[in-house]
Formats: structure tokens, C-alpha cells, sequence
């Protein structure tokens, strides 16, 4: 039986495909709306057509990101296709009269095409989204992990804690 060298032992990135990650503009609002729907649509049946929730999501996608709002995307690209997004809003807290940073914010929706996996897209779309939580000096991000994107989001530092209650209704 062959011994694995080092590499086939410890490799598990694809090779071949570079991505690239840039800033989402209300330009991007079709593909991203097609991601949403690809994303979304292979969690559950879908309850609307796909024409008439593309043309919803990409009118709701377009005016949040042309508009001075919370929300940011990023969108991965790889040979100049869209292949993934993130989503990221950001909250603001009430003034405080102690030093206490005044914004949180939500990471959802992070999304890669199952046959672009494996090459370090998913990585590269949180770790744009974290850089802008950086730099607007955030408090606190939550995000509702899926059971596959769990170890995503430990490698970036994420983890559970007690400090956040919720009530699903």
C-alpha cells in the first residue's frame, strides 16, 4: 500500500481556481438574488416561483445596497462568475454614557455554490465581512449557523455563548 506523503495527508483545498471577493453593488442584485434563491431553495420546497422571487429579491437586493442603508454584501467570483455571497447588517445600539462600543451586527445568508466549494471562497467572503466589522469598530456579531457551516465560522472565532437570548415565534 502507497504511504500518503505530507500533502495528500493534510490537502483538502481544491486547486486550480483562484476566488476573488469584492464589495456587492446594486449592480450585483440579479446574481445575488440567484445565489439567494439557490441557497434557500435547497434547504426547502419553495413556496414562490423562481421568475417571480428573483424579480422580489433582486428589487429588495438593488435598494439596499444603493441606498445609504445597514446592509453590505460581498460577492466571490471565481473566473469571473459569481459564485458566492454574504450579507452583513449592521446594528445600532441606543447611545451609551460609558465606554461601550455602539454597534453589533448580523452576518447571514453566506452562501457558496456546492461545486465551488473547496477552495477557500467561504473563508474569503467572512473574512471580508469581519474586516468591515473591524473597521466600523462592532460590538458584538451574530449569525445562525447551518449545521454544515459551523466549523467555518469556529475557525473564525466564533463560538456559542450564554449572552444572547432569543424567542423563535
Amino acid at each position: 500500500m502507497r504511504e500518503l506523503s505530507r500533502v495528500d495527508r493534510y490537502a483538502t483545498m481544491k486547486t486550480g481556481f483562484q476566488p476573488r471577493v469584492r464589495r456587492a453593488s446594486g449592480a450585483d442584485a440579479s446574481a445575488l438574488a440567484a445565489l439567494r434563491f439557490a441557497f434557500r431553495s435547497a434547504l426547502a420546497d419553495p413556496v414562490e416561483s423562481r421568475t417571480d422571487f428573483l424579480v422580489r429579491c433582486e428589487a429588495w437586493m438593488r435598494t439596499h445596497l444603493d441606498d445609504d442603508t445597514h446592509w453590505r454584501a460581498w460577492i466571490v467570483e471565481i473566473d469571473d462568475a459569481p459564485v458566492g455571497t454574504v450579507w452583513l447588517q449592521i446594528i445600532e445600539k441606543l447611545p451609551n454614557p460609558v465606554i461601550e462600543r455602539e454597534l453589533h451586527a448580523y452576518v447571514t445568508n453566506l452562501f457558496v455554490l456546492p461545486e465551488s466549494r473547496g477552495h477557500g471562497a467561504g473563508g474569503l467572503l467572512l473574512s471580508a465581512a469581519l474586516a468591515e466589522c473591524a473597521a466600523l469598530d462592532v460590538d458584538t456579531i451574530i449569525l445562525w449557523p447551518t449545521p454544515e457551516s459551523r466549523t467555518l465560522y469556529q475557525r473564525h472565532g466564533f463560538g456559542v455563548t450564554d449572552a444572547v437570548m432569543c424567542r423563535v415565534l
